[in-house]
């Protein structure tokens, strides 16, 4: 849940890179941030508590230069939002060090490096790393590399780090455990980062490192690669297809305004592998008809934004394609006795790849004779869909602002998919059904272009919510799991305290916080729930409440004075709950823009949750 940045250059400044690449990174996290040179015959430093356009302007006024860097921006773990806590650290005055990760056995580690004489001037996890490879360093004759790669065996976790040493002007060395890391190559310069879109200005030559790498770099590439069983490895060099422009805003106020105005495109482009190719299982990869035909059930494992997706996607699975579908929290599961069945197809999903609850949920569930997996993911070449059977990628571009939209969106888009697919592989789909099924996903996309349309309706309530201490969100059926969803969202974006439950829960507990402070969104389209949803209602307005209602055209609902109605286009049946998901976005997004509070990044948030 950090961004890590690194530079090796023959003729240039560092400087410039690792400030450029730590803004692009900062969605990542922005408690804190700070860069490293290597400076003649000694390491300079700066760091800062806040955003990386304060630790940028200190290292200007500071005039720091060098040809060989590394840099971090920091989401808080281990130890407070202070400048002795964020990172490089360096140990004594040689290595220096940035982390992304945890360090599981830090507090044995500090104990055995207090024991022999190292101090610590921080509450981190990171400064047992900097210490430890310096005392190797010391013990083996000043070999950085091989310091790193003893001093690696001692550290259980997950981590991507990178390495300096006063010592060496010309050397840098990286290492990968369970969270990203690449190497980028351009002219007599190497660069290092956490995510492609930190280096895509410079370069978009890079290779992606694997789990248990060590790798000794100079500015002309890749010097020496050990992988986790010691032997000499290459890593393939790949064109990123990146966009540039994808990482700036353009005519848009923030990166959330952007991504959810993106969304027609990215919808569309992800419908375009159903659409161009068909509903058929080699979208999932060559072994998919196969592994289809073999599977009786399907658990999901993902987390947050991710996990509503999921949720969405159970009733899509089991409604179209007649398979049994279970979906659990993947943080949750990875820690309980569970059932195995090796005709299970276990699917995950993340946007970034490297969420790290997620890949060990895999994991887990591997080792317990799951033999089939799919992952749904936005980044090509991470680590889940590597570790994966199968893997299919949504379309929905780089996503800067932490609380996700268009990945979401194609999200569920790819999970109607594999339902069709599955329905129709199954004989559940008639050949009819799946050319209807094709034609709604074709006119997804003006349809929430249409939803788009609404927000300055959606802009007029944010200021009722405002002021609001708590909001509640009601759903039933499929449409329940976007109200999950749009609670979320508010709670990231505007801090008002927000719950969601299935609208017939109602009455068994929540309705005793309704009263004339509590907003209650509904989520009511034209579907065969809609009068169990008005019947709820009533319960609502009878206690005083105020009712936001989400519906669409066909519905029939009188706006009042507690009754405020939002009508989204005509009800498009089975991907309606993508539509209604537009308003919730749109409707956090002003929440938080009357409220004030950063809307691109949340306090206490970062975008790839790499630790547990």
């Amino acid at each position: 849940m950090c961004g890590i940045v690194g530079a090796l250059r023959k003729n240039a400044n560092v400087v410039d890179f690792l400030t450029d690449g730590l803004a692009r990174l900062e969605y990542r996290g922005y408690d804190s941030a700070g860069i490293a040179v290597h400076n003649g015959d000694e390491i300079k430093r700066v760091r800062r508590v806040g955003r990386v356009q304060n630790m940028a302007q200190a290292a200007h006024a500071k005039n720091l230069t060098g040809h060989i860097g590394i840099g971090h921006t920091r989401w808080a773990t281990h130890g407070g939002v202070t400048e002795p806590n964020a990172h490089p650290h360096i140990s004594g005055g040689l290595i220096s060090v940035v982390h992304n990760g945890i360090i599981e056995n830090f507090e044995a580690e500090r104990e055995r490096l207090q024991a022999l004489g190292y101090e610590f001037n921080s509450q981190t996890d990171t400064e047992v790393i900097a210490h430890s490879i310096h005392h190797e360093y010391s013990q083996n004759g000043g070999d950085l590399y091989r310091a790193v790669q003893t001093a690696s065996l001692r550290f259980h976790g997950a981590y991507a780090i990178a390495v300096i040493c006063a010592d060496d002007p010309n050397h840098m060395v990286v290492a990968r455990m369970g969270c990203p890391l690449l190497v980028a190559f351009g002219d007599d310069e190497t660069f290092i980062a956490s995510d492609v879109s930190a280096v895509i200005a410079f370069t978009r030559k890079v290779a992606y490192l694997e789990d248990g790498d060590i790798a000794l770099l100079s500015a002309s590439g890749i010097e020496t690669l050990l992988d986790k069983q010691g032997n000499v490895a290459n890593r393939n060099t790949k064109i990123s297809e990146l966009s540039l422009a994808s990482l700036e805003l353009g005519g848009h106020s923030h990166f959330m305004q952007k991504e959810i105005y993106e969304q027609p495109k990215a919808v569309a482009d992800t419908a375009e592998i159903f659409l161009d190719g068909g509903f058929v299982p080699e979208n999932f990869g060559e072994t998919a008809r196969q592994i289809f035909s073999q599977i009786n059930s399907i658990k999901i494992l993902a987390c947050g934004t991710s996990y509503y997706a999921a949720l969405t996607g159970k009733y899509w699975l089991e409604s179209i394609a007649k398979i049994r579908c279970d979906v659990e929290i993947a943080s949750e599961y990875r820690y309980r006795d569970v059932i195995s069945d090796e005709n299970e197809l276990i699917i995950t999903i993340s946007q970034s790849g490297e969420t790290l609850d997620t890949m060990e949920a895999l994991k887990y569930a591997q080792a317990q004779g799951h033999k089939h997996s799919l992952s749904i993911c936005n980044v090509m070449e991470s680590a889940l869909p590597r570790s994966s059977s199968l893997a299919i990628y949504t379309r929905a571009g780089a996503e800067i602002g932490v609380a996700s939209t268009k990945a979401f969106t194609t999200q569920l888009v790819i999970l109607f998919g594999l339902a069709v697919t599955l329905g129709h592989l199954r004989g559940h789909v008639s050949d009819e059904q799946l050319t209807n099924y094709a034609e709604e996903l074709r006119l997804l996309p003006g349809s929430i272009q249409h939803a788009l349309n609404l927000e300055p309706q959606l802009s007029a309530w944010a200021k009722d919510f405002a002021t609001k201490p708590s909001a509640l969100f009601l759903g039933r059926g499929i449409h329940y799991p976007i109200a999950l969803e749009g609670a979320l969202k508010l709670k990231e974006l505007t801090y008002i305290h927000a719950e969601a439950y299935p609208a017939g829960e109602l009455k068994h507990g929540p309705l005793a916080l309704v009263d004339e402070n509590m907003p209650v969104v509904v989520i009511a389209p034209n579907d065969n729930l809609l009068d169990k949803v008005k019947a709820n209602m009533q319960e609502v307005g009878a206690r005083g409440g105020e009712l936001f209602v989400l519906t669409d055209l066909d519905s029939d609902f009188t706006e009042t004075d507690g009754v405020h109605i939002i009508r989204t286009p005509r009800h498009i049946g089975v991907l309606s709950p993508i539509v209604h998901t537009i308003a919730v976005q749109l409707l956090s997004y002003h929440v938080a823009l009357v409220r004030g509070t950063d809307v691109d990044k949340p306090r206490n948030l970062a975008k790839s949750v790499t630790v547990e």
